[in-house]
């Protein structure tokens, strides 16, 4: 499945492995004027939701390869802030507790109606208030996908933009090629490793041209991650 890439929408990736359940939310949140991706299982769940494309997760607990209680605890100790609304069909009192204490900021049971599903995901993304990124001398506009350093600001392609997002989402972390190509350009693409060095590229130039300290750092074998000159 292809990241949906509307940045005049929210954003928010179901993890659900009922095919049925989940095309339903997938319709009831479309027709309300969000963007959606849906994925299976609580690993492909995680690898989303780590992209930092999203402005809430909507997470079922039982699902194959990774529950919704872990996907949500390693969330948290990476700190991602990610507003997570728990959806299950475990609906007893320490199963909440749980799901809280894991790092979701709500807990809602199934059946559910669709009026409340839909107030909570406006509550939590009403809490999220950030229109920006911002990391060492630079800050990243998600409405207007633009770079600034120190006042100069420079217009991002989408592309551009999306790699940039998922590095200053969580700059500490290392972003392999084959992760960007998954969160970027989608799990079904054909893009290549080529294609990742090209829009970095192009990213390290405009960094320069708006005279940012902060820099694109390769790590041989491992990916990119943000750095300071000092770094490169």
């Amino acid at each position: 499945m292809t990241l949906q890439r509307e940045r005049e929408a929210m954003q928010i990736l179901v993890v659900e492995d009922d095919p049925r359940l989940a095309e339903a939310l997938a319709a009831i949140l479309k027709a309300n004027d969000y963007q959606v991706d849906v994925v299976g299982d609580g690993d492909a769940g995680l690898a989303y939701a780590q992209s930092g494309l999203y402005d809430c997760a909507v997470l079922d607990v039982m699902l194959p390869r990774r529950d919704g209680f872990s996907v949500a605890a390693q969330l948290r100790r990476e700190g991602n802030d990610l507003p997570i609304l728990m959806l299950t069909a475990r609906g007893e009192i320490r199963d909440k507790v749980e799901g809280l204490d894991a790092g979701a900021d709500d807990y809602m049971t199934k059946p559910f109606a669709p009026v409340e599903l839909l107030a909570r995901i406006r509550s939590l993304t009403r809490r999220t208030g950030s229109e920006t990124l911002s990391f060492n001398d630079i800050t990243l506009d998600l409405d207007a996908c633009e770079l600034e350093c120190k006042g100069k600001r420079i217009r991002l392609s989408q592309k551009e933009f999306d790699i940039m997002h998922v590095l200053m989402a969580q700059p500490s972390r290392v972003a392999s090629k084959d992760s960007l190509i998954s969160k970027v350009w989608g799990y079904d693409s054909t893009a290549a490793d080529n294609n990742v060095e090209a829009y970095v590229s192009f990213l390290r130039k405009k960094l320069a041209f708006i005279g940012a300290t902060t820099c694109i750092v390769t790590l041989r074998g491992q990916g990119y991650r943000l750095g300071t000159q000092a770094d490169g």
